[in-house]
């Protein structure tokens, strides 16, 4: 969090006066600048404003976003790193993607950059060179390569530059739920006390027994959740009795989770908010089944008739689709909090130097942005800046008498009107003027005065 006030130093008053000093006299430090206040959790409605300000298109970038999960696990699986590491660098992966379109970023090099990113935050330090090269003898087992090539040091480069940019997308917010340890203990309440002792099932599928499928499927499906949204908007609580009970419901098992679980966690989850869940992680068995661990262990109709069965328990109990969901609130874009600037990365699918980039700028330049974690104690030093840091105006009236000038003379007039050479001069270069000369003669032009002499007619001396 920012500095309390108390560690900052005074502004220079610049030989003006200042306001008086708080109670405690605590000195006034510099302006505050951009504040960005992290938030762990983000609803389904705030995430939808979310993805249309960045034009989301749902079928391409849910293929982008189930493969770069997928590439995530594939690569941990190789490297033999926990599954902790596994939920945080999907989820800075979910929440990197929410921000940007795929068109500014490659899903491969963000999905190894966050990987990267979670080892060092869950303390499984690995290179960036050997999270690549891992990538790479993945895509191409047949050309295997070594972390000490000379192949990944652009991409090395590369993926360090992008580490920053994702630690300004999370905020700086490292709080991450490991779901799976709490599922384990939660699902051996469920199995026979015979099989509680058991390890995790190793094996196919079909040859597990009832209690080792469910723990094997429970896992699975613990892992599967995190090809969806479902990590940045539940609890883990909420996660886990979700898995317990979409397991149960797949298995055709008499169990029911929640129940059994309701006495000892009071208050602590939605009902709602598991059912949400549950149709998040049925949506993506129903269409994606070959892209996850679950999906491919029971056929098609069996997962819609238990989507159905989900849909009318909802219904029955006058639940929305997503919990918390306003129909009165407007569709706009989440603006609440600065966007980071992004660095460059190439639309393509390597990391390789010479490729294009789109750059992104960031939203408000003006002041410096800093990441804060509680909003209370944001508010409260937002307020105190501003008595000494904003500028306020006083508006009055002010009567003022001006005085009357002349009106401008026309500079047709001469001055010299009264003698006869100035009369007859000011009016002889003036040829159109008709009205002194038109003395009702059939000539109305001052030149006919000549002819007039010549008759012996009076004329003008």
């Amino acid at each position: 969090m920012a500095p309390s006030a108390a560690n900052s130093t005074a502004p220079a008053t610049n030989g003006q006066s200042t306001a008086p000093a708080p109670a405690d006299d605590v000195p006034i430090g510099p302006v505050t600048g951009l504040s960005e206040i992290a938030t762990q959790y983000i609803s389904e409605q705030t995430l939808r404003q979310m993805l249309k300000a960045i034009a989301y298109e749902e079928a391409k970038d849910d293929h982008y976003r189930i493969r770069g999960v997928q590439l995530i696990d594939n690569v941990r699986e190789s490297l033999q790193l926990p599954i902790k590491t596994f939920d945080t660098a999907a989820i800075y992966y979910h929440r990197f993607r929410i921000r940007f379109p795929s068109s500014e970023y490659n899903f491969e090099d963000v999905a190894l950059a966050t990987l990267f990113v979670a080892c060092k935050a869950e303390d499984t330090i690995k290179k960036s060179r050997d999270i690549l090269c891992a990538a790479h003898n993945l895509r191409s087992p047949h050309d295997k390569k070594t972390p000490d090539d000379k192949q990944f040091d652009a991409p090395s480069k590369f993926t360090i530059g992008l580490e920053r940019h994702i630690l300004e997308t999370i905020g700086f917010d490292f709080r991450v739920q490991y779901p799976q340890k709490l599922l384990i203990k939660m699902a051996r309440k469920l199995i026979p006390e015979g099989d509680r002792t058991m390890k995790f099932p190793r094996g196919e599928f079909s040859t597990l027994g009832p209690s080792e499928k469910l723990l094997h499927t429970a896992y699975d499906m613990s892992i599967d959740m995190y090809k969806t949204f479902v990590p940045i908007k539940q609890t883990a609580l909420t996660m886990v009795l979700a898995i317990l009970e979409l397991t149960a419901m797949l298995m055709k098992k008499d169990i029911e989770p929640t129940t059994q679980f309701k006495s000892k966690v009071p208050s602590r989850t939605q009902k709602a908010c598991v059912y949400e869940t549950m149709l998040d992680l049925m949506d993506l068995y129903t269409t994606h089944p070959r892209s996850t661990k679950v999906g491919l262990n029971y056929e098609l109709q069996h997962l819609m008739d238990v989507k159905i069965e989900i849909n009318n328990r909802l219904a029955s109990e006058n639940f929305q689709r997503y919990y918390g969901w306003c129909k009165k609130c407007i569709d706009l874009p989440d603006n609440r909090s600065a966007t980071p600037g992004s660095t460059t990365s190439p639309a393509t699918n390597t990391s390789g130097p010479g490729a294009t980039s789109v750059k992104r700028k960031r939203a408000n330049s003006e002041g410096t942005l800093r990441f804060v974690f509680d909003a209370e104690a944001a508010r409260k030093e937002r307020d105190l800046a501003a008595e000494y840091c904003n500028d306020e105006y006083e508006e009055y009236e002010v009567e003022v008498e001006e005085e009357i000038k002349a009106p401008p003379t026309d500079p047709r007039q001469n001055t010299g009107r009264g003698s006869h050479h100035g009369h007859h001069g000011g009016h002889h270069n003036n040829r159109h003027d008709y009205g002194y000369h038109n003395r009702g003669g059939r000539h109305p032009y001052h030149d006919n005065r000549h002819r007039g002499n010549r008759r012996g007619g009076p004329g003008i001396n």
